[in-house]
């Protein structure tokens, strides 16, 4: 007698030949994945410096390693404006002494966690200080995360099953928030509130905590923009008129908060200072795979396990019929076709914006895999 399947296991409702062709489309795309160059700036990770070292090569020695040109460069704004000077103009001559772009005017980063960091107490001098504000903040957001998540996974449907295995994969993809050597870099903040914006969704039940929190996330970093447009439009489709007005009123505040930056931004603007380099590079899976990668706990491993790691990930997500299981996947495969066709190398720390909860994806990876088998056969 054959057992009924279970209403959230996607994949073992479907049929013979999708099961087979998505069988044979995902060993493609796990050798793929294996064998594409995985890449931070214009080298690949093996290179001996600050690169292998985020690529895990030197990762015991990672508070002693020289600071990276960004982050020494945020971490003077943060110093300066901490005595009282203005954001944007430490800013643009921070960005000249170190021959960073002032155009276009997103090349500047909004001044959010510059703010936060001054508030928090924190210096800015890199990862040889300890800063106890910033340190609480991150401890405190890690907690969150990981309480939210517990929680999330036991009420949505069927997910009381992968409670344990979730929660901890969880707390793996989230403890990089920990790392004081990065607590300079907006990606992370921002990844780590949108970690916590998706668990305390709740579709058509509550949602303004959600909301709320990837305003701040937002507010943080505009890359976060695609994971609010998506909510958005997920309320829409599911009719939820107040939610999806509330997504609605978020990108509109968001936009005015934009244009008023960057009209600061053009304010300090000389008509000597050059164009920035183009965004749009068409790196393919390797674009994907160099962003998640190295932007997250898995830098610590062989780049041949890596990658299909992100790929078993995905998978994982896509097979649980839920709207959590629906929304991430969604949310994934988006950022990373972004991430296939925008961003130079040098901007890999983008993938530390949907980093943390991925890791989720791979407690459902085995029921996937099983699922999609017998479904083959």
């Amino acid at each position: 007698m054959t057992a009924t399947p279970a209403a959230d296991d996607r994949f073992a409702q479907w049929g013979r030949l999708p099961a087979r062709l998505l069988l044979a489309a995902l060993g493609l795309i796990l050798v793929a994945s294996a064998l594409v160059p995985i890449r931070a700036g214009q080298q690949e990770t093996k290179t001996v410096g600050f690169v292998e070292a985020v690529a895990g090569g030197e990762a015991n020695k990672e508070a002693a390693r020289p600071r990276d040109d960004d982050l020494a460069l945020y971490d003077r704004v943060i110093q300066r404006i901490g005595k009282g000077e203005d954001y944007y103009a430490v800013a643009a001559e921070e960005h000249r002494k170190s021959n960073y772009p002032l155009r276009p005017g997103v090349a500047v980063r909004l001044p959010t966690l510059a703010w936060l960091s001054v508030w928090l107490g924190d210096t800015g001098r890199g990862a040889e200080v300890l800063v106890p504000g910033s340190l609480g903040a991150a401890l405190v957001l890690l907690v969150a995360v990981v309480l939210a998540w517990w929680k999330r996974l036991g009420e949505e449907p069927g997910g009381a099953q992968f409670q344990r295995i979730g929660t901890a994969l969880m707390f793996m993809g989230a403890s990089l928030g920990l790392n004081r050597y990065y607590f300079v870099l907006h990606e992370l903040w921002a990844g780590m509130l949108i970690a916590l914006s998706l668990a305390l969704h709740r579709p058509g039940k509550k949602w303004l905590g959600a909301v709320l929190i990837a305003g701040l996330a937002l507010a943080i970093r505009e890359h976060v923009l695609p994971y609010v447009l998506l909510m958005g439009a997920l309320a829409l489709w599911r009719r939820d008129w107040k939610e999806s007005a509330a997504w609605g009123a978020l990108v509109a505040l968001f936009g005015l908060y934009l244009a008023w930056h960057l009209g600061q931004v053009a304010q300090h603007v000389l008509p000597s200072d050059p164009m920035g380099p183009a965004w749009l590079e068409l790196r393919g899976l390797s674009g994907w795979l160099s962003n998640v990668v190295l932007s997250s706990n898995m830098r610590f491993l062989p780049h041949f396990v890596a990658g299909p790691l992100v790929m078993l990930m995905v998978l994982g997500w896509a097979s649980w019929k839920s709207p959590l299981g629906t929304t991430a996947t969604l949310l994934y495969l988006g950022y990373g076709l972004a991430f296939m066709i925008a961003g130079r190398p040098d901007n890999f720390y983008w993938g530390a914006v949907i980093a943390p909860a991925m890791f989720v994806g791979l407690a459902f990876v085995p029921r996937a895999v099983g699922s999609l088998a017998r479904a083959a056969r």
